[in-house]
């Protein structure tokens, strides 16, 4: 199963999200398609949304594309957008939706007011999810601030223990980057019920 990070070194993200280290120094950051460390430092806090269409992309159509190259045809479609001020706004999801599907082939549809239990049912019979989650998932034994935020890959399940299975952009270990797993009870502290369900096969 493919993992990318939403942060080019995913063994740097730690010190990314605390500051340690700036993401302009990420040492791997000329394969992420930016043009210059600064425009790859500009946007990798930003795009957990392309990380997750990046794992998606590898997983179900044998493709590698660069995380920012990526998110550079979302703005076209107007999945990202610049503020007045300069900050960036996006993941927007609908326009993100009309990205996929006509770049991709990919049918989806934006679930709002959507509990993961329904979510739950279409996991491994064609259907994978990108679930806004708080971005202390990683973290699963805090209370999160609130809920949303941040976007996971939702690929899997586990019927007998009745658990999601995820990829984090932005997991800070590799238990809480890659194949995580949580009971639909602890991943509903952090998800605000909505995300977009990607058809797949």
């Amino acid at each position: 199963m493919h993992y990318f990070g939403q942060f080019e070194s995913r063994e740097f993200i730690p010190d990314f999200l605390s500051g340690k280290r700036h993401p302009a120094d990420d040492p791997s950051w000329q394969t992420s398609g930016a043009a210059d460390q600064n425009e790859y430092a500009r946007w990798c806090s930003h795009i957990c949304g392309m990380a997750c269409l990046k794992m998606l992309l590898a997983q179900w159509r044998n493709i590698t594309i660069p995380t920012i190259e990526l998110t550079k045809r979302c703005q076209e479609y107007g999945g990202y957008t610049i503020t007045e001020d300069g900050s960036i706004k996006g993941l927007i999801y609908r326009p993100f939706v009309t990205y996929i599907g006509e770049k991709f082939s990919l049918h989806a549809e934006v679930k709002e007011h959507t509990p993961i239990e329904e979510i739950y049912d279409l996991l491994g019979h064609g259907y994978v999810y990108l679930a806004s989650v708080h971005p202390s998932i990683r973290t699963p034994e805090v209370t999160p601030p609130k809920q949303g935020g941040h976007l996971v890959y939702v690929f899997d399940k586990d019927d007998r223990q009745r658990e999601v299975i995820f990829h984090n952009p932005s997991g800070h270990t590799a238990a809480s980057q890659e194949n995580v797993h949580a009971s639909l009870e602890d991943f509903s502290r952090f998800y605000a019920n909505r995300g977009v369900l990607i058809k797949v096969s």
